[in-house]
């Protein structure tokens, strides 16, 4: 953490500008500012060897994102541009969207806490519908709304590249969750999908187990710190009994009590791909009721796989297998 003086900005672009082997730059929490954003954009520009930019907590702004949005359509290298935190707004969104649909190379990007709202949410969609580059898209705490979320969902229907989509506290509740379940179960594509904080009660979550029923190219989803409660954790564990390709699967914060816990632990004993359900919360008051409880109900679990399975649910720590 710095802060870096704008000569010293124009210096290191300049020399970004001859350079031939740099690949990485990482110069978060400096400051730079607009102008500094568009001192790098004008480097990105010449520059032909660098992949990795890391330019998060530096309030670059809606300017600072518009100069760095105009260069990513003529910069040819870039693969990964991290700027979490730079307050780019919705029109900061919309100015990377018009960049996506014509860069060739980007395949990761981090626009988590930048306040796009809705509005930008809708306009990274559209971009989504015709990019086929970007892979991983971070859009976290960004206040999108259930609006956003069925945007990103409608582009889901059609994207063939994105692999992971994080969406973490977004207040997307119960329609955006439901439109993004609808998507799952067309999209062939997405890996990972991260919804933790999102207000998602028991009837989302069984949308979502019936979207894992029928999708077979999702293997993370993190529901961690939602309201899913004991329905939606029994209809999660039924549909883990039929999807064959998750591996694993966060409930962190999502209270389901231990009898929603056995029930996850007994649908491990039917799948054959989940290898962490990662960190159940139960609500046992205290953990030495936890280890009493643990040896009764293992008792009762047929293989070993599911008797760690459910001390994984009992004492809400992660990895069984």
């Amino acid at each position: 953490m710095g802060t870096l003086s704008l000569p010293q900005i124009h210096e290191l672009c300049e020399a970004l500008e001859q350079n031939t082997t740099l690949t990485t730059l990482s110069l978060g929490w400096n400051q730079i500012g607009p102008q500094g954003a568009c001192a790098f954009a004008v480097a990105l520009e010449q520059n032909t060897t660098l992949t990795t930019l890391d330019l998060r907590f530096n309030q670059i702004g809606p300017e600072g994102a518009y100069a760095l949005a105009v260069a990513l359509e003529k910069n040819t290298t870039l693969t990964t541009l991290n700027l979490v935190g730079n307050p780019i707004g919705s029109e900061g969104a919309r100015v990377f969207a018009v960049a996506l649909e014509k860069n060739t190379t980007l395949a990761t990007l981090d626009l988590r806490f930048n306040q796009i709202g809705p509005e930008g949410a809708y306009a990274l969609a559209v971009a989504l519908e015709k990019n086929t580059t970007l892979t991983d898209l971070a859009l976290g705490s960004n206040a999108i709304g259930p609006e956003g979320a069925r945007a990103l969902a409608v582009a889901l229907e059609k994207n063939t590249s994105l692999t992971t989509l994080d969406l973490w506290d977004n207040a997307i509740g119960p329609e955006g969750t439901r439109a993004l379940a609808v998507a799952l179960e067309k999209n062939t594509t997405l890996t990972t999908l991260i919804l933790g904080n999102n207000a998602i009660g028991p009837e989302e979550a069984r949308v979502l187990a019936t979207a894992l029923e029928k999708n077979t190219t999702l293997t993370v989803l993190n529901l961690r710190a939602n309201m899913i409660g004991p329905e939606g954790a029994r209809a999660l564990a039924v549909a883990l009994e039929k999807n064959t390709t998750l591996t694993t699967l966060y409930l962190w914060d999502d209270p389901i009590g231990p009898e929603e816990t056995r029930a996850l632990a007994v649908a491990l004993e039917k799948n054959t791909s989940v290898t962490m359900l990662g960190e159940v919360s139960s609500p046992l008051l205290n953990r030495n009721v936890a280890l009493r409880k643990l040896v009764a109900e293992s008792n009762g679990v047929r293989n070993e796989r599911s008797r760690l399975a459910l001390m994984c649910g009992v004492l809400g720590v992660g990895k069984f297998l």
